[in-house]
């Protein structure tokens, strides 16, 4: 069989998965917090048919003779530029203008996410819209420690606002005397595209992500934060539409190549009659 076609089968292969992940991200537009991924491409084995040889008396020398075997998928990066800001009004809407996510817990295990519509359920748990209870410290606590739920019982604490510093304040039902009351809990990582997509706007920590740092907003490299509004997702719609006929043409050629080739082994054929 011919090496081209072959090369143009993980041709196929690797545009129908720029075509997949083009897909998600524009399925994603209106996703708040969503992070848009890339493909790239990197070419498969190479055949060296004939070897290199330097140049000595008498002779020059020879460049190797190489056959590349085709492409394939090299990466599925995320791309984590800053998203637009919508202004909901709502106090428990936050956004984080920078690095950064925040730290959720759910079944006992943290993850970290960068969407921040957040409300209080029913006994007063900052949840996110699937229920994981965002994490954080009382008032002048240790972030780095054992974090906590955000709970602030309705009965007790009205007006809860959160500040550009992650600082919870209620104001006391009882007197009207505001009181800060916690502090969300902000993650950075020092590289945020090895940290593993486990849906639902969740990242969850690996080693590739390296080690995670725990502390305020505004600290250690991480961004602020600001209420009543929400990061929506960074997906360009431009690019990915130019992505989605980059990816079709490709697509496109590389069937050609197929086609070509089957004429070839069709003539290879037909020289016995």
């Amino acid at each position: 069989m011919l090496r081209s076609m072959f090369s143009a089968v993980s041709g196929l292969r690797a545009h129908q998965t720029m075509m997949d992940v083009t897909g998600n991200n524009v399925a994603n537009v209106n996703t708040a917090g969503f992070k848009a991924t890339r493909t790239t491409f990197q070419e498969t084995l190479t055949q060296l048919v004939r070897g290199g040889t330097a140049g000595g008396e008498g002779a020059g020398g020879v460049n190797p003779m190489q056959l590349g075997l085709g492409s394939a998928v090299g990466a599925t990066d995320m791309v984590f530029t800053q998203g637009a800001s919508q202004t909901t009004g709502r106090p428990t809407d936050v956004a984080i203008q920078g690095d950064g996510f925040f730290v959720v817990n759910s079944g006992g295990e943290e993850f970290y996410t960068r969407a921040g519509a957040f409300s209080f359920d029913s006994v007063g748990n900052l949840v996110t819209p699937a229920g994981e209870r965002v994490q954080g410290a009382v008032a002048g606590g240790d972030l780095t420690g054992a974090r906590v739920d955000i709970n602030v019982p309705p009965e007790e604490y009205t007006d809860v606002t959160i500040g550009a510093n992650g600082t919870v304040t209620g104001r006391r039902t009882d007197d009207g005397t505001l009181e800060e009351l916690f502090e969300l809990a902000m993650a950075r990582f020092p590289n945020n595209e090895g940290l593993e997509r486990v849906g639902g706007g969740l990242f969850r920590d690996s080693p590739a992500a390296g080690e995670v740092i725990i502390s305020n907003a505004g600290t250690e490299g991480l961004g602020n934060l600001q209420a009543g509004t929400l990061e929506m997702s960074n997906v360009d719609l431009a690019q990915e539409f130019t992505n989605l006929i980059l990816s079709q043409r490709g697509f496109q050629a590389n069937s050609r190549t197929i086609t070509t080739s089957d004429e070839l082994l069709q003539e290879l054929v037909n020289l016995k009659r």
